[in-house]
């Protein structure tokens, strides 16, 4: 066992009555080997019951602290609970999330062997019926995720972002908190900007814990047209991008706007050879795009035959709500100058 250590776990919270508990209960059978923990919840002014939940959970276990986040928004919380936070690792946990019973140990202890900034495990899955089980496949496939490296189970090493994170807490005085003008994406934009400034970020396999993935379309295309409208800002304030494979989805989305507005053009002026080639092109893309989703969800191995039948469509949506919002961020910026903002709930509001 490595020398002990002071954790800070750092909880944003609001209104999570149905998973509350379960997470506290994963805290308590943490098998922390020495370790010293405390644990600081933000709670975004919760309304449903969470709060009781956790003023119980108080009285019984004193190492737990509930600070005000009236911002209710995840950077700001995360920036209070900080700020409060007497140890010198930092921990992110996430209430809909179930952790290995050695989860905080091997954190630390990747953390002290890997001399690494920050330091996290896969974004592993554990899903609730046959759809959500196909929401978390294209979640762990290539094709559905562009080949991210967090989102691989067995890779180890550096990787340019990982599954919440732990830190030790100079990392902050170092290079500052989570950015609070994004609603979305402030981990990415985090671990952006210490890789920026020469810091190291480390997957490991033997930290685990299991993701709850959307169960719907509705609720998957939300999530991800977030991602995508917050990534350009990430871009933004960086001039740079982690990886290519953020800008692949816009592209696409934005090619087939294009040979669409263009062939329907072609075909209101007349031109019906031009448009008439322009559909052929849009349609071959289409079919391309097609035969490799059902490429790549014949190569996904599913317990049920249903769950692998819905991959293509399931794949489709995180690549074109993932698309579409980062061309409407794009066009946020472009708009900026003149005062026009598209700003809305659809991009702002918490999802789950």
């Amino acid at each position: 066992m490595q020398e002990s250590v002071k954790v800070s776990v750092i909880v944003p919270c609001r209104n999570e009555r149905a998973a509350i508990i379960p997470f506290l209960d994963s805290l308590l059978n943490q098998e922390l080997n020495g370790i010293d923990m405390e644990v600081l919840i933000a709670d975004g002014m919760s309304n449903d019951g969470t709060r009781e939940i956790l003023n119980d959970y108080r009285q019984q276990h004193p190492f737990l602290r509930i600070i005000d986040n009236p911002d209710r928004l995840t950077a700001p919380g995360l920036n209070r609970a900080i700020q409060a936070a007497s140890g010198e690792i930092i921990l992110r946990m996430d209430a809909h999330t179930e952790y290995a019973a050695n989860y905080v140990r091997r954190c630390v202890d990747v953390l002290q062997q890997t001399g690494a900034d920050n330091v996290g495990g896969p974004a592993l899955t554990r899903a609730d019926g046959w759809f959500a089980k196909a929401i978390a496949a294209a979640y762990h496939s290539k094709f559905g995720c562009g080949g991210a490296r967090f989102h691989d189970p067995a890779y180890e090493g550096y990787v340019d972002t990982v599954t919440y994170g732990c830190w030790w807490k100079s990392v902050f005085d170092r290079i500052g908190f989570f950015d609070e003008s994004f609603v979305r994406n402030q981990d990415d934009e985090h671990n952006l900007r210490l890789t920026l400034a020469g810091g190291k970020v480390w997957q490991s396999p033997n930290i685990v814990s299991w993701y709850r993935p959307r169960t719907s379309l509705k609720s998957l295309f939300s999530q991800y047209f977030q991602y995508g409208f917050w990534k350009v800002f990430v871009i933004r304030k960086h001039e740079t991008a982690a990886s290519f494979r953020h800008f692949v989805p816009g592209l696409a989305v934005l090619g087939a706007m294009i040979l669409s507005l263009a062939t329907a053009c072609a075909m209101a002026t007349g031109s019906h050879s031009v448009a008439g080639a322009l559909g052929t092109l849009l349609l071959a893309l289409a079919c391309a795009y097609a035969a490799m989703s059902i490429t790549a969800s014949a190569m996904v191995r599913t317990e049920e035959w249903k769950t692998g039948a819905v991959l293509p469509v399931v794949f489709a949506t995180y690549h074109a709500s993932y698309g579409i919002g980062f061309l409407w961020g794009l066009l946020h910026v472009c708009m900026a100058p003149t005062g026009i903002k598209l700003y809305g709930s659809a991009v702002t509001r918490l999802t789950r």
